[in-house]
């Protein structure tokens, strides 16, 4: 059960090691782009290429999809960036339904696992497999694994190796299942009294903006770990521009030094650099996309404003 391309590759891996999957189950095909048009999940592309049975319920309790989901006579279902399952649907195979989470859980339970961490400023983060059960991702874990991030890695890089590292896991737990060792651990063995717990809730937009009162590392951090989506962005008074602009920022280097200029003003040659007066030192604008216009480097930009 998945969704978007993190989902893809677990699916792809128990395909091409000969695991029996009887059936594929995904979100309903949606209108997308300027042009509305119906737009396929890569889970339902991918299960087409394959020839897999596919089922995308408008509702997981319906009972159309509930009889269709227990035909199929699955031993252990998988989920990998879908939806919160019902219970009459996680409890209906025999072997239960465990779960593929891009976080080293406890840590960073919700929605944007990957992004949180990075804006944290996390050295480290991982990928773990547990059952579901009631409450979200507090499920008994079985199988974890860690990944280093580094210091200025951005969310779509660490996604694409945790996708790739997260398959892996998810084949390993499959065949511990098999051989029937279930010996998962319950999550409260992993908080100790003096753990701080953090969680990674759904990213809108408002969550997306960049307050200038922040310092270097924070601003730094918040901008890869929004990058490339949703993309942190500002309000920017660029010089001899006659008002704000809103602009997205996918990329920025760190500058530390001791000043005495109001935070949020920018400062640029008007030819290669831009960057922005913060609390102890500076942000270097490298990447960004201005209203109305592609994603371009600060270069660009700036000769094109002249």
């Amino acid at each position: 059960m998945g969704t978007p391309d993190f989902a893809v590759e677990s699916l792809k891996i128990l395909v091409e090691n000969n695991f029996e999957v009887v059936g594929v189950v995904t979100m309903p095909d949606k209108p997308a782009g300027r042009g509305h048009k119906i737009q396929f999940s890569p889970v339902k592309e991918f299960a087409l290429e394959r020839n897999l049975k596919l089922l995308q319920p408008e509702k997981l309790k319906d009972e159309n999809f509930l009889d269709e989901l227990r035909s199929l006579n699955a031993d252990l279902q998988i989920v990998v960036a879908f939806r919160m399952l019902p219970e009459v649907v996680w409890n209906m195979p025999r072997n239960g339904t465990f779960n593929l989470h891009a976080s080293l859980l406890p840590q960073y339970r919700g929605a944007a696992p990957i992004n949180w961490a990075i804006i944290n400023g996390e050295k480290e983060t991982g990928a773990t497999t547990f059952f579901l059960t009631h409450e979200i991702d507090t499920g008994k874990i079985i199988l974890q694994e860690k990944l280093s991030i580094s210091e200025n890695e951005n969310a779509g890089s660490v996604h694409d190796r945790l996708m790739i590292m997260g398959a892996k896991l998810v084949k390993k737990t499959v065949e511990l299942l098999q051989e029937g060792k279930t010996d998962a651990i319950d999550q409260s063995q992993f908080i100790s009294d003096n753990l701080v717990l953090k969680s990674a809730p759904k990213i809108f937009k408002e969550t997306c903006k960049i307050d200038f009162s922040w310092n270097v590392e924070q601003v730094h951090n918040f901008v890869r770990g929004l990058s490339p989506h949703p993309t942190a962005w500002a309000e920017i008074n660029f010089p001899n521009q006659p008002e704000m602009m809103a602009t997205k920022i996918y990329e920025t280097e760190k500058e530390i030094a001791p000043h005495d200029i109001a935070a949020g003003t920018v400062i640029t040659d008007g030819k290669r650099v831009a960057k922005i007066a913060l609390t102890d030192g500076f942000i270097h604008l490298k990447s960004v996309q201005v209203a109305g216009k592609k994603r371009m480097d600060i270069g660009e930009l700036l000769r094109g404003m002249r």
